[in-house]
């Protein structure tokens, strides 16, 4: 093949290379979709199906029906979504402090322990030590040394994100190729340029699977802190809802918190197959 005729054949391909990637992207994006789709219906089917199989009082278990009718249909549906919906903006808010304070500790504390055993060996029993004990017993001294404000959301939020995602990320760091860190050495690079150049780009799957773990841990955490700690947002009414026989404030309360977090996982994950397709590192999707 002449030169001319390479040269005229580069163009087609490169064509053909972003058509297949858009393809794969489209096809992952439309997956996550309907993988989301199903989950809520799913989970929509498995509740009631508890509610029928359970036999519980209409007074206390509310189905998915009932809490239609609270949020959309009675004569006070406006004043239940405002009143459900601003605890709820309180507890996201509670939820993305834990998740950044978590996520940005787990990143650093991953790295620190690809660029030094010494340091892994020194803290990973304190990671060992905070997801062993129950965050309840935690809680009174976290309160009595932060108070029951921002401070004590971030520990309470970032101590349930932390485990999970430093071991994913740690995981992901040392899935780095062998041969590719032994080329930046050759060409002079050190630690930082291997962690830089190779070990961070390699783990951008085990990344995304940690901000996955972390989102729902996110809420947890915060659902927690309100509980245990600030007394707002929907961890610290629902327990009021409870004792007062306030059960569709309470079930509905839940749906909202369980909604969001499938939500947002589902988000998580439609980003991640989306750019991990483009960047042909998704496991089943490579172009």
């Amino acid at each position: 093949m002449t030169a001319t005729a390479i040269a005229g054949s580069s163009p087609n391909l490169a064509d053909d290379v972003k058509r297949q990637a858009r393809r794969a992207t489209l096809k992952a994006l439309g997956s996550s979709l309907l993988t989301f789709l199903l989950t809520l219906v799913g989970v929509a089917v498995m509740w009631q199906m508890i509610l029928i199989v359970s036999d519980l009082s209409p007074y206390v278990a509310k189905g998915p029906a009932d809490v239609w009718n609270f949020f959309f249909v009675e004569e006070e549906a406006a004043a239940n979504r405002a009143e459900i919906m601003g605890n709820l903006a309180v507890t996201l808010g509670d939820a993305v402090i834990g998740f950044v304070a978590g996520l940005l500790i787990a990143l650093l504390g991953a790295i620190g322990f690809r660029l030094s055993k010494g340091f892994e060996h020194a803290m990973m029993p304190i990671a060992l030590l905070l997801r062993s004990v129950p965050l309840v017993a935690f809680a009174p001294i976290i309160i009595m040394i932060f108070g029951r404000e921002f401070a004590t959301v971030a520990v309470m939020g970032g101590i349930v994100v932390l485990f999970p995602a430093l071991v994913n990320i740690a995981f992901g760091l040392q899935q780095a190729s062998q041969q590719t860190l032994e080329v930046v050495q050759v060409y002079g690079g050190g630690s930082i340029k291997q962690l830089t150049k190779v070990a961070l780009p390699a783990s951008l799957p085990a990344f995304f699977a940690a901000v996955r773990v972390s989102v729902p841990g996110a809420i947890t955490g915060a659902l927690l802190a309100e509980w245990l700690a600030t007394g707002s947002g929907i961890g610290g009414v629902i327990n009021g809802y409870s004792t007062s026989a306030k059960f569709d404030e309470l079930w509905a309360s839940v749906v909202v918190v369980t909604l969001v977090s499938l939500v947002l996982y589902n988000l998580v994950a439609i980003l991640e197959n989306t750019v991990l397709t483009r960047m042909g590192m998704h496991p089943t999707k490579r172009l």
